[in-house]
């Protein structure tokens, strides 16, 4: 349970980091590209405002701002958990000697072993 309390506080934490990175350090340098206009606030107007009613308009600019955060969430998720099942597999090989292999995949590969002998001594038996 606190593995999981510790993950969601780094999560939230981590997604701020983004947010921050995508509005404060990637967007600007876009808007240069977009006439000075901020990314966020680009949108697609389908009717003015008048008197009596709101504008209507699509903002897609604040849908790339997310999509952006999105996707360097998801690289960066992706990268550690790739890292991790490469050490865990490392990890639960019992013939690599570099990296110690955890008591039970080695309680595990020995009942193997001796499973595999006594289907051969079986086998010999009946023949």
């Amino acid at each position: 349970m606190i593995d999981m309390a510790v993950a969601v506080v780094i999560g939230t934490a981590f997604n701020k980091v983004v947010s921050t990175l995508v509005k404060k350090v990637i967007m600007p340098p876009l808007s240069l590209l977009t006439d000075d206009v901020a990314l966020a606030n680009r949108k697609f107007i389908l009717r003015e405002s008048t008197d009596t009613a709101e504008e209507v308009a699509i903002g897609y600019g604040e849908m790339i701002e997310v999509l952006i955060d999105f996707f360097i969430i998801a690289l960066t998720i992706f990268i550690v958990v790739k890292g991790m099942n490469r050490f865990k597999k490392k990890a639960e090989d019992p013939k690599d000697k570099e990296v110690t292999t955890p008591k039970e995949i080695e309680l595990l590969s020995k009942i193997e072993e001796h499973m595999a002998e006594q289907s051969k001594l079986l086998r010999e038996k009946k023949s």
